[in-house]
């Protein structure tokens, strides 16, 4: 699990990379350097007796990524960074977990907020659950909580 972690953050970190303009320098990475020539900065792993591990990553063209894994191998959570083609900082910072992979960053869309009419169905919904309810409460209980927040 722990390797399909990591070889899933791997390829999200690979898609994520800036796409190459056609009149930039092809081969020149962002930050001036040669995008070829770049090298490993810091490279760090951890794997506890416990089975839970921390990473963590930098190289000289910009790209770096940290993430720290439970021992059960159903948590991680982290960062991964790049340079933009404006030679801005892109970051992202996430949670994988039960609910799947959750980003954030100033560059990611956000979802509007919920109307009131969906909201308050939901809460209806909860209410109207018995202790017999076939209904994943957890799940319904952390999607209302999350369409309260977004309210602002």
């Amino acid at each position: 699990m722990i390797k399909l972690i990591a070889a899933s953050l791997l390829v999200a970190t690979v898609l994520a990379a800036p796409q190459r303009r056609p009149n930039n320098n092809f081969g020149r990475s962002t930050n001036g350097g040669d995008a070829r020539s770049a090298v490993v900065l810091q490279d760090e792993y951890t794997l506890n007796p416990d089975g839970s591990y921390v990473y963590k990553y930098e190289t000289s063209n910009g790209i770096s990524a940290s993430q720290t894994g439970s021992e059960s191998g159903l948590y991680a959570n982290g960062y991964y960074s790049y340079m933009d083609p404006d030679q801005n900082r892109v970051e992202v910072t996430y949670l994988a977990d039960e609910f799947g992979f959750q980003p954030q960053g100033a560059h990611l869309p956000v979802e509007p907020p919920a109307p009131d009419h969906v909201l308050k169905a939901l809460e209806e919904i909860r209410a109207a659950a018995g202790p017999d309810s076939e209904l994943d409460i957890g799940l319904l209980d952390s999607t209302i909580e999350r369409l309260r927040a977004n309210r602002g």
